[in-house]
């Protein structure tokens, strides 16, 4: 069983900032093999039919259903995908994976409860285990008889890894290390059967290591939280607890590449765990939107509702573009499918692209949750109703996977890293656009009638943007930029919206090419409206970072760029929002 994205040009980490694509370029949904489709049926009606029906159950903390669903999942092949099938995995594609993540992310709590058994629980032993660990544990993990969990936040040390109190020191025979400390937060650590610890062996070497359930091995209290209630949340207490040497993760020191890099593979899973709990939010605020009546009609005719539902449309569409795109880029980098380094130094090129995704994503996520709640009114607020549950379970996904704040941070500074290492051509891009500032030429908008070319310019200039306020930070701050949060978190947001903005125009072109325009024309309204906002939500974020960067004649210079290249004629987005929301409310369901 194999399903295998079509190979597209490999393309650098990052170079979506200083190069173009083309539509034919780009992964994209409707590029989706038969049996991506039929991996992602599959997941969906198993979270319909099996898990959601018990959700209930699940939050008052069920854990033998748990790891009776897990059993389920397993069986289906749910956990197995990404598992090579030389250990009883099916050895598919990062795209199948994320499928399975959209489709459990139609139940949160579920979400939370495989994503960590099939995703960072199991991961590090893909990448990073021994022979003998991955004969050991990795097929009893695919089958689902062992549940695993990630044990990494300790009380004093959240997004600061490093900071982990957690030590390992190796026994006198040298046979296995001896571990003690406290973790926190670890999901799954109410009934998880081996957990991989990061601790510090003679206190000072950041390491991993698989270590099973035993006596020393302690989950505490299980956490009282807002959301994702269904899923087991506890400390773990490591009391001399042993894991034989072959359970140590790749070598001594070397716990920082396996905890940053299975992050970034959570990264974009979360992005796609999002896109489902969205699509089923959409689904959901639909229909209800329909059947409410007010003024002897459905609400769904009016047009305040309307616009909350498009709005809604809009970002889940656009949202999916985006994680797609970057898996296709992902999957395009992978030299050899067989090899693990191969795989986690593909990911690792594309650090940048998963904290968008993680950031954005979750962000939409938040939004469309809260719009839900509005649209049920003060029946949202009603726990006997789905968004109340939504609103709560979407809060976690800006702080799972590291905080929003240190992945905007860690958007340019990743892209700096690149730079500066030679590996991105960023500081000759940044320095031919202040050429082009000091020199400017009106830009036309009129001379091009092709599908979208318009918000293509726009994209093309929302990249200039963000390479400006790069640039001019970079050239200001120099070795202490990474201190200038503020600064960042700005340029972060310009650099995500340019992403978003020129991967929904990519996707609609590429679906005019392929359906024609008119049967496009939903997905040209997306888009379209999109980059309406975003450019300027990138104005006003710009215009307060320059001036946090710049003051007299130069930040003068600088708004006077800003002002061409976020030069903008409003459309009417009213309409187009009107056109996006009947598409969803004549089909009464989510229809993109």
């Amino acid at each position: 069983m194999s399903a295998v994205v079509e190979q597209k040009a490999i393309v650098k980490g990052g170079a979506f900032l200083i190069e173009d694509r083309a539509p034919e370029d780009i992964f994209t949904p409707e590029d989706f093999t038969e049996e991506h489709r039929m991996i992602a049926e599959t997941t969906r009606q198993f979270i319909d039919n099996e898990v959601n029906p018990r959700v209930d159950e699940l939050e008052k903390h069920d854990w033998a259903l748990a790891r009776e669903l897990v059993k389920k999942a397993a069986d289906l092949g749910l956990i197995s995908a990404n598992i090579p099938e030389e250990y009883g995995g099916l050895g598919l594609d990062q795209t199948s994976g994320a499928l399975v993540g959209e489709n459990i992310g139609r139940c949160a709590s579920f979400a939370t409860t495989l994503g960590a058994e099939s995703g960072i629980g199991l991961l590090p032993i893909i990448y990073f285990g021994t022979e003998a660990a991955k004969q050991k544990y990795l097929p009893k993990i695919a089958s689902g008889e062992l549940i695993t969990a990630y044990a990494l936040t300790e009380a004093g040390s959240g997004s600061d890894a490093m900071a982990a109190k957690a030590t390992a020191r190796l026994s006198e025979d040298g046979t296995h290390y001896i571990l003690n400390g406290e973790k926190m937060f670890i999901t799954n650590g109410g009934f998880a059967d081996i957990f991989i610890v990061f601790a510090k062996v003679d206190g000072d070497k950041f390491t991993a290591f698989i270590v099973e359930k035993q006596e020393g091995v302690t989950p505490g209290a299980e956490e009282h939280k807002m959301g994702i209630k269904g899923s087991s949340t506890t400390p773990l207490v490591l009391t001399d607890a042993k894991a034989p040497v072959e359970n140590m993760l790749a070598e001594v020191g070397k716990g920082a590449k396996i905890a940053f890099n299975t992050l970034n593979i959570g990264r974009f899973k979360l992005g796609a765990m999002c896109v489902g709990g969205m699509k089923l939010m959409i689904h959901e605020a639909v229909r209800y939107a329909n059947e409410r009546q007010q003024f002897g009609k459905p609400i769904s005719s009016f047009g305040a509702i309307k616009s909350k539902i498009a709005e809604m449309a809009i970002r889940a569409w656009v949202g999916e573009s985006m994680t797609y795109r970057t898996l296709g880029m992902i999957e395009a980098a992978i030299t050899d499918p067989n090899d693990p380094n191969a795989k986690m130094k593909a990911i690792e090129e594309y650090s940048a692209e998963c904290s968008i995704i993680k950031v954005a994503l979750s962000e939409y996520c938040d939004f469309v949750a809260d719009e839900m709640v509005q649209i049920y009114g003060g029946y949202g607020y009603s726990a006997h109703y789905p968004a109340e549950r939504a609103y709560r379970d979407s809060r976690i996904n800006r702080i799972f996977e590291g905080t929003n704040e240190i992945n905007r941070m860690l958007i340019p500074g990743r892209l700096m890293k690149a730079a500066l290492s030679g590996n991105l051509a960023l500081l000759p891009a940044a320095q031919a656009l202040m050429d082009e500032i000091l020199t400017p030429q009106m830009a036309s908008f009129d001379d091009d009638e092709a599908v979208l070319a318009t918000e293509q310019k726009l994209a093309q200039n929302a990249k200039k943007v963000a390479l400006m306020t790069l640039g001019t930070a970079a050239q200001k701050y120099m070795m202490k930029l990474g201190e200038q949060q503020e600064i960042l978190l700005g340029i972060a947001d310009i650099i995500m919206d340019a992403y978003a903005m020129e991967s929904a125009i990519l996707r609609a072109q590429k679906l005019a090419a392929s359906q024609g325009e008119a049967a496009a024309e939903r997905y040209i309204d997306m888009t379209r409206v999109f980059c309406n906002d975003a450019v300027e939500r990138i104005e006003a974020r710009a215009k307060n970072t320059l001036a946090g960067m710049s003051e007299g004649d130069e930040l003068r210079t600088l708004l006077a760029a800003l002002r061409r290249f976020t030069k903008l004629t409003p459309m009417n987005t009213i309409t187009a929002r009107q056109r996006i929301a009947d598409v969803l409310i004549t089909a009464n369901k989510w229809a993109y």
